[in-house]
């Protein structure tokens, strides 16, 4: 059963959204450049913005002509040769809000 929009927003949390202040700051910003400052009561990060793939994986794909928003993580690792040290990468991720999806037509 494909769950519509309005279930997905209601639902349990499926972003993988780990609670950086910093991402969903970006996020909101771009969210009020794209839509209006109205727009960020509908903003949840642990539901509304998800990866291509996650939306894939739930029958949306985003509507054509729309460009995603840009955010990133920061994952640690320790260092193999010494393991006191933490290395930290910054890894683009690639949202799409649900205003831009569309469901998947099968």
């Amino acid at each position: 059963m494909v769950m519509s929009i309005k279930e997905i927003l209601n639902g349990p949390e499926i972003s993988g959204y780990l609670g950086s202040e910093k991402t969903k700051s970006l996020v909101e910003q771009e969210i009020v450049k794209r839509w209006g400052e109205s727009e960020l009561k509908n903003y949840d990060p642990l539901r509304s913005a998800l990866t291509f793939k996650r939306w894939i994986s739930l029958s949306f794909v985003p509507k054509k002509g729309e460009t995603a928003i840009r955010s990133f993580i920061i994952t640690e690792n320790k260092d193999k040769k010494d393991p006191t040290k933490v290395i930290k990468k910054i890894k683009s991720i690639y949202l799409f809000y649900y205003r831009q999806v569309t469901e998947l037509k099968k």
